[in-house]
């Protein structure tokens, strides 16, 4: 991981070498289809225009090197933690971005991560699962077996 993390910070010095750009304007660069996330082949396809080589494996790898919500991609803030060469995000970074990805899975007025809260997300993520499929999820993480995921819960499975 951290040769793949020398090789991405190394390829992109060369072009990183105008002063004048900052990660922003490389960010929407790499972001071909502006969903606000880069994925592993955006970042492969990226290398290529650069003249690098990266082969499937090592795209993926580098994704996982900063991917804190476990989405498979690379958020703004994921993107610049990877460039930096610093594979931590502070305490409060990995929190706030927990909690981002936590909203995700909760239904409105909730404040927890229910069986049917996780059905509904994974069917929008093109996951078809059943509602007793997502109660085995839940109860994998659910330390006080109260049938849902708290923030908590959440955040020990994310970590």
């Amino acid at each position: 991981m951290k040769n793949t993390q020398r090789q991405l910070s190394s390829s992109f010095m060369k072009f990183l070498e105008d002063k004048n750009r900052d990660l922003e304007a490389v960010f929407a660069y790499m972001d071909a289809n502006r969903d606000g996330r880069i994925s592993a082949e955006e970042l492969k396809k990226s290398f290529k225009t650069l003249g690098e080589q990266m082969s499937d494996e090592e795209a993926e790898a580098a994704v996982k090197l900063s991917d804190i919500d476990g989405d498979g991609m690379l958020d703004f803030h994921e993107f610049a933690q990877l460039i930096k060469g610093n594979d931590e995000f502070s305490e409060e970074e990995k929190k706030r971005k927990i909690m981002e990805a936590f909203r995700m899975y909760i239904a409105d007025g909730e404040d927890s991560i229910t069986p049917e809260s996780l059905k509904m997300m994974l069917m929008k993520l093109g996951e078809s699962r059943t509602t007793d499929d997502c109660k085995v999820m839940i109860q994998a993480f659910d330390n006080n077996a109260d049938g849902v995921l708290s923030f908590d819960e959440f955040a020990l499975m994310m970590l």
